[in-house]
């Protein structure tokens, strides 16, 4: 398969997630294979709840959005643009994916980058998400069969593969780094998002920053876990901010979340903020409990500064008003680009260059 040709694939499959949304799904008449896979793919984002129960419908339409805003043709050629892709693939490989569960779809950039660069995908899936990738893998035979032999899902002992990417916990990233010492791989620990407030943001700005922290509930690398404000900063205008999603408490599972770490908290005597849905607590580590977000006081900018540069190992994004270097405009970390790689590691590099 030419570059053009998977390039042309992925893009079909944009235009089939297009279709897909909780205010209103609906048929396009120029979508591939609509009458196959429209009405099981509507059926498959209703059950996904059922399967992970932090997959309700607002946060599978969200993620399908996002890929679908994504996989467009100037997006991916912009994307590809920075690299020389042999099109005659004498270099494929096979590579193993080990993927998270976290969020909806968490795992597809990989597995896009492996499948783009001409290389074969061994796949094993989270328990967590198990059903909405090996779909999409479907509609991508689909439309073209010569991704036949380029997917595979495993269920077993992944054998039979040239490199990996993995992602995990930092406690299984030790296990993957043991197991997978001797082949090319890439792995991926626990990281959390932070934000920089200077006390100066609009309402609009701390209400997208709510974005930041509420979607998912919370549970992606590139969700806000963990605030930096200024010395004597009033945390009133914030709570008021972030007071529309509020109907998250009604949520079970966060609920429980909410009310087990909050008597958590309280039993240790721990000094909390609360507005009902999220509490605060003063906290240096970045990675804080599902519905609740930690909170660090600085003097200067510069020392924060340079903090968090010693700290980047720990961090995935940054949200501010271009405080530091890449940092994400408010309400943006769960829009990444395709360019915007997962932990800072060039995976389309990684997968060209392996030998």
């Amino acid at each position: 398969m030419t570059l053009e040709t998977k390039k042309s694939v992925f893009v079909e499959l944009g235009k089939f997630l297009s279709q897909f949304s909780e205010d209103a799904s609906a048929r396009k008449s120029d979508v591939l294979y609509n009458d196959i896979f429209f009405e099981d793919f509507e059926k498959l984002i209703h059950l996904s709840q059922s399967h992970n129960g932090w997959y309700t419908p607002e946060q599978v339409y969200f993620s399908i959005q996002s890929w679908a805003e994504a996989l467009t043709e100037e997006n991916i050629s912009k994307w590809l643009s920075a690299y020389e892709i042999d099109e005659n693939n004498d270099n494929s490989k096979a590579v193993a994916l080990i993927l998270a569960g976290n969020i909806p779809l968490v795992g597809f950039h990989d597995f896009l980058s492996v499948l783009i660069t001409g290389h074969s995908a061994l796949i094993k899936t989270s328990s967590n998400d198990q059903h909405l990738l090996p779909f999409l893998a479907k509609y991508l035979i689909a439309v073209d069969e010569n991704f036949k032999d380029k997917i595979t899902f495993v269920e077993g002992k992944l054998e039979n593969f040239d490199a990996v990417i993995a992602t995990g916990s930092n406690n299984t990233a030790r296990y993957f780094e043991y197991y997978f010492k001797d082949k090319p791989s890439i792995i991926r620990k626990n990281r959390n998002s932070a934000a920089i407030l200077t006390g100066k943001e609009t309402h609009e700005e701390l209400e997208n920053l709510g974005e930041d922290i509420f979607r998912y509930f919370g549970l992606g690398c590139r969700n806000v876990s963990k605030l930096f404000v200024p010395k004597d900063y009033i945390f009133d205008t914030f709570f008021e901010a972030i007071f529309k999603y509020q109907d998250v408490i009604h949520y079970e599972k966060y609920a429980n979340n909410y009310d087990y770490n909050k008597a958590v908290f309280l039993m240790s005597n721990f000094k909390l903020l609360d507005n009902g849905f999220l509490t605060l607590k003063e906290d240096a580590s970045y990675a804080s409990p599902i519905s609740s977000v930690f909170y660090e006081y600085y003097e200067n900018l510069e020392d924060l500064q340079k903090r968090l540069q010693a700290d980047s190992d720990q961090i995935q994004c940054i949200v501010s008003h271009n405080l530091t270097q890449d940092s994400i405009a408010f309400g943006e970390t769960q829009k990444p680009q395709l360019w915007d790689y997962a932990d800072n590691v060039d995976t389309i590099t990684f997968l060209l260059t392996t030998k």
